[in-house]
């Protein structure tokens, strides 16, 4: 009789079905696999590679007082510990969502006592999720890294010149870091499946650079969720005495991808102004990527029928007209249906408005008149167009419903006509009834403008 090969069976130096080993797994991959040194850190080249500034710094036992910005799972925790590591400097760690401003100060009084028992050498004060401190708690710090008592490395995944006290962040860097590409999510996730001592290497579960492929990408650049993926995928072959991860076991145990987006942030300004950019460059393709972006991420509907219609007067305008009638219809219908029918309703309106011509005559029209009026061009409006004026003559009592007379006390130009889709037809008309838009020396039969 075969007996299934438990998860922590074989483990070296240990019984099997003990669970003495089950210790060992309770601390997260990620956690265990974290670099032990700068060599073995992945990613961020661009300030830890050898020509980074970071690098450079570090290569001559210096560290600025800095925030490290970047989404969740690229390293940063990581990356401070290494700071300290490589510098050889006391690390202090506190935790901006619970540390209160006594223990800051305490903080601070530690890394000066510190600093005066190693001749001068700062201490490296780290401050996870820096934005969460208030001003009271970040104005705490201010005096010690002014005067370089200490070296404050904080952490944030919020945009710091927003979140970060602006006194604070006139006396650091900031640095930005990117999320991982594939290529470093592949390396990391293969040396964790090897790994015998703190990674998966004593299960001796195999997988191809396919499947591990699979799992980066479904991970939006996020090792921590590369590595809690894989941890998962692994322990669920184990269980069931395989050897072998493939894509279908990834498929059932990981699920949907991880979906790198905040309503609220900068994922989603982002996103938006790819998505409009896209629109704008008759890109339908690349629109309705982004689209799905922030539908799948659970963006709001109405947010995103509302830029349409605002797209389809800015972008598309009088080249085609009726695309802000759609753009309007389809944000009714997105209120009337819902998701997730909506999509198909926002995916139409989307296409039309990349594929129509595009035309902005409008938008710089309006944009002109308002910068003429901020710089002081009020003009009286005539006596013929008062209410009670006389001498206004009435378009309708002329055969061509219109009549020579000016509606303005001085001649302004603000409206442009472009050359695609209905505007040509516009020109034509208007030119017609005003000089200023017939092309120089271009004749006219009708009646010049008043």
């Amino acid at each position: 009789m075969t007996r299934t090969r438990g998860i922590f069976d074989g483990l070296e130096g240990e019984e099997p079905g003990k669970d003495v080993s089950l210790s060992s797994f309770e601390t997260p991959l990620a956690e265990r696999m974290r670099p032990a040194s700068l060599e073995d850190y992945v990613g961020q080249e661009h300030l830890v590679g050898p020509d980074g500034p970071l690098r450079r710094l570090l290569d001559r036992n210096l560290v600025p007082s800095c925030i490290l910005y970047g989404p969740p799972g690229v390293g940063k925790t990581t990356l401070v510990r290494l700071l300290a590591q490589v510098t050889d400097r006391p690390l202090l760690e506190i935790n901006a969502v619970s540390a209160k401003v006594a223990q800051l100060r305490e903080m601070v009084e530690q890394a000066r006592e510190l600093k005066r028992a190693r001749g001068g050498q700062s201490a490296l004060a780290f401050v996870d999720e820096i934005y969460h401190f208030n001003t009271q708690q970040q104005n705490a710090l201010l005096p010690a890294v002014e005067t370089g008592d200490l070296v404050l490395v904080g952490t944030t995944t919020e945009n710091p010149w927003f979140e970060i006290n602006k006194t604070l962040l006139s006396r650091m860097l900031v640095y930005t870091l990117q999320p991982l590409e594939e290529r470093h999510l592949l390396l990391l996730l293969r040396r964790a499946l090897e790994d015998p001592v703190r990674g998966l290497g004593r299960l001796e579960v195999a997988a191809s650079d396919a499947v591990l492929g699979e799992l980066a990408a479904r991970s939006g650049g996020d090792a921590r969720q590369a590595l809690l993926r894989l941890e998962a995928c692994v322990q669920a072959v184990a269980v069931g005495g395989g050897r072998v991860l493939d894509e279908e076991m990834v498929e059932r145990v990981t699920g949907r991808a991880l979906q790198r987006y905040d309503r609220s942030g900068d994922d989603h300004y982002a996103v938006v102004s790819a998505f409009i950019k896209s629109l704008r460059g008759s890109d339908p393709d690349a629109a309705l990527y982004w689209m799905a972006r922030m539908l799948e991420a659970g963006d709001d509907v109405r947010f995103l029928a509302r830029r349409m219609c605002i797209f389809a007067a800015e972008d598309v305008g009088l080249a085609d007209p009726f695309a802000l009638v759609l753009a309007e219809s389809a944000a009714s219908a997105c209120d009337r249906v819902g998701l997730p029918e909506a999509d198909l309703i926002l995916s139409e309106a989307a296409v039309y408005l990349a594929a129509a011509p595009k035309s902005n005559s409008t938008y710089l029209a309006i944009r002109d008149a308002e910068a003429a009026l901020r710089k002081g061009d009020r003009l009286e409006v005539p006596h013929h167009l008062h209410p009670q004026g006389s001498g206004y003559r009435y378009p309708h009592d002329d055969p061509r419903h219109w009549v020579p007379q000016a509606y303005l006390p001085q001649p302004r130009r603000f409206f442009f006509p472009g050359s695609l889709g209905a505007e040509p037809r516009l020109t034509e008309r208007l030119k017609r009834f005003w000089k200023r838009f017939a092309a120089p020396g271009e004749d006219r039969t009708d009646k010049e403008e008043a």
